[in-house]
């Protein structure tokens, strides 16, 4: 079987060494409390093939280990130090080495900055040759909402662990644009146009997918009036913007500089301190959901990436952001996994992720488990995979195991609105993986989402019809 690049791996095998180097940096760090950061020097990370492990994933998941969300044929693949490779083995995995990164250069993290009112000179803010610190990205909604009064309103729907328990961290913030009318952007679910919700970076790590969020803001701004697609678009939806869904997990990463920090999950350490070297403390927001809860594909282990959380929707990045969905969505399905949402559905959702150049779909939390709406949302998925040139799939049937809990899964079990994961990026090249050259946004990644979300937010008047 030929290899299927979903998700992706936190490696690109670059095509110079340097080039290389600036693709993987990490700065490993030991926790001592939600703010400081005690850095460690660097060691080389693997790339393990685990052989036919696609039959046996729940074990290997259950090994606590990094399983990246790829495969090739029945092999998956984990990210780890030297020492993973032989405790994979160890539990009976026959195992090889795909790839070796070298340490980046380590370099002491920025200093967190996350006090004080934002100011539009934030908006400027960047790491890693061009990416937006959380602090840019809020500066850029309080800027266009200043400068498209007309087009755009401000929601803060919550706040961040950190900020939640006095500790710095951020507001939770979207931003509603559309023409507006009378009642139109309230947080009341029968709203009289559509909507079409996307989202960005519950995944910290992966930065390539809130500068999309960037992009789309100022594409459905600078465009209305302009651009016939657009202004008719925007007289008709309303489109939902969350650029930052994790920003204490961003404010991780982005402390790393020129070598980001890979932390995926959120800010929230009181589970367990301290992981290790390669551990990261914090919880999944993407395992977290309401829906299928503790089910394939999660860990109880602190310092798993795919740590669950003590329970269903315990954080309050997922109680916020589940909550402003509930207000803006109807509720049109009814309970069971067979059960299909009302034809008359109106809405679509998108969180973006990265990387490997898939789109996925309800249902990810049981392998061999479809949707009542199948057929509908499989065929946008199939047109979206035509528009990017992506693979598209349910996650079992692309990636090989099953993960409960995710924010595609619980939009469409709670509220029948359909849902859809892109995963952005290749997982070998120049602009592959989670640390993608600033250059290949406008090169590679936006000439492929921006018509695949202008596809989906005209679906969202009536995606099952």
């Amino acid at each position: 079987m030929s290899r299927v690049p979903i998700l992706g791996i936190a490696v690109a095998l670059a095509v110079t060494g340097a080039l290389l180097a600036q693709n993987t940096g990490t700065v490993p760090v030991a926790q001592t409390d939600s703010q400081t950061q005690v850095a460690q020097q660097p060691q080389e990370q693997y790339v393990y093939r685990v052989k036919q492990a696609v039959k046996d994933s729940e074990r290997l998941l259950g090994l606590g280990s990094d399983v990246l969300e790829e495969r090739d044929g029945d092999d998956l693949f984990v990210l780890g130090d030297r020492a993973e490779g032989e405790r994979i083995r160890a539990a009976g995995f026959a195992t090889t080495v795909e790839s070796v990164m070298p340490a980046p250069k380590w370099a002491p993290p920025k200093a967190q900055r996350d006090a004080g009112p934002v100011t539009r000179a934030d908006a400027d803010e960047t790491f890693y040759g061009g990416y937006r610190t959380v602090r840019a990205q809020h500066a850029h909604l309080d800027k266009v909402a200043t400068d498209f009064p007309a087009l755009s309103s401000l929601v803060t729907y919550g706040q961040s662990w950190r900020k939640s328990t006095g500790k710095g961290g951020y507001d939770l913030r979207a931003i509603c644009l559309t023409k507006k009318n009378a009642g139109d952007c309230e947080q009341k679910p029968n709203s009289a146009k559509p909507r079409f919700f996307l989202m960005a970076q519950i995944h910290a790590r992966e930065i390539t997918t809130g500068d999309m969020a960037w992009r789309w803001i100022d594409h459905l701004t600078a465009n209305y009036g302009k651009d016939a697609e657009v202004t008719k678009l925007m007289d008709s939806t309303e489109m939902w913007v969350v650029p930052i869904t994790n920003p204490d997990g961003v404010e991780i990463v982005q402390q790393g500089g020129n070598s980001p920090k890979l932390h995926r999950k959120n800010g929230n350490d009181s589970n367990g301190a301290s992981c290790g070297w390669g551990g990261q403390t914090g919880v999944d927001l993407n395992r977290n959901s309401n829906t299928h809860y503790g089910g394939s594909g999660t860990s109880t282990d602190p310092c798993s990436e795919i740590y669950r959380g003590p329970g269903a929707s315990s954080e309050v990045e997922t109680k916020a952001l589940e909550g402003l969905l509930g207000k803006i969505f109807p509720d049109t399905r009814g309970d069971g996994d067979n059960t299909a949402a009302s034809a008359d559905t109106k809405g679509l959702m998108i969180t973006l992720h990265s990387y490997t150049n898939g789109i996925i779909f309800p249902w990810s939390h049981k392998s061999g488990a479809k949707t009542g709406n199948d057929a509908k949302i499989r065929a946008m998925a199939k047109d979206m995979a035509g528009i990017t040139g992506y693979t598209y799939g349910t996650a079992p049937e692309v990636v090989g195991y099953a993960a409960s809990g995710g924010t595609d899964d619980w939009v469409y079990d709670k509220l029948g609105v359909p849902g859809y994961t892109f995963e952005i990026g290749a997982r070998s090249g120049a602009c592959s993986g989670f640390l993608p050259q600033y250059s290949c946004q406008d090169s590679t990644h936006w000439p492929k989402i921006k018509p695949a979300l202008m596809y989906a937010a005209g679906k969202a008047a009536a995606p099952y019809k």
